[in-house]
């Protein structure tokens, strides 16, 4: 798995499973020789919400990226992308929320579509995406009551349009408020077989 590898972080906590599950990640990748750029969403102050000059340029015929260029940048090389963060409410965190509205906009992961038509997505140089995920609930409530969205969320409405082609899978990791150490390894063991098969 050599290439460009984008790792986004988003737990605002030093000592998180998120931050444990991230480096795991990179340990995968690397290993693979893959070019890897781990961003720490938090650590970079990174501002989530979409600015008056991004909203306003959204539908015009030149975008407003300045704020985002590293960003955007990163996204658009990438081959493998990794998403870590904490499942919150049946929901991301803003802060990646933030970063998928700013981001994940049009010159750089999509083209607006014409008279109704479907979008065009521009994350062409994608083939993978991983989302690592922790959730407080047991993994029933998340299948069966709330219908999984942040997986339905991420592969359908956003990477399914952004960047179709690219192979999808999530890891949660269920009833995750005091897991006990054998968890935590099972749960490590699967990122790295993830990220080390092709």
């Amino acid at each position: 798995m050599a290439g460009k590898a984008l790792i986004v972080l988003a737990h605002p906590g030093a000592q998180s499973l998120s931050r444990l599950f991230a480096e795991d990640a990179a340990r995968a990748l690397e290993s693979r020789g893959a070019d890897i750029a781990l961003l720490d969403l938090y650590a970079a102050g990174f501002a989530p919400a979409l600015t008056p000059a991004e909203r306003a340029a959204y539908y015009g015929e030149q975008q407003d990226h300045s704020g985002v260029v590293e960003h955007a940048s990163l996204l658009t090389e990438a081959e493998t992308l990794v998403l870590v963060f904490p499942t919150w409410w049946f929901g991301m965190p803003a802060i990646l929320k933030g970063w998928i509205d700013r981001v994940f906009a049009p010159g750089i992961a999509f083209e607006h579509a014409s008279d109704f038509g479907p979008i065009k997505p521009r994350l062409t140089n994608l083939k993978r995406v991983l989302v690592i995920t922790t959730l407080g609930s047991p993994a029933w409530i998340d299948w069966l009551v709330m219908r999984r969205p942040v997986r339905r969320i991420l592969k359908t409405a956003i990477l399914g349009l952004c960047a179709p082609q690219a192979k999808f899978t999530i890891l949660s990791l269920y009833a995750a408020e005091n897991p006990d150490p054998g968890r935590i390894k099972a749960f490590e063991a699967k990122i790295l077989a993830t990220l080390t098969n092709p």
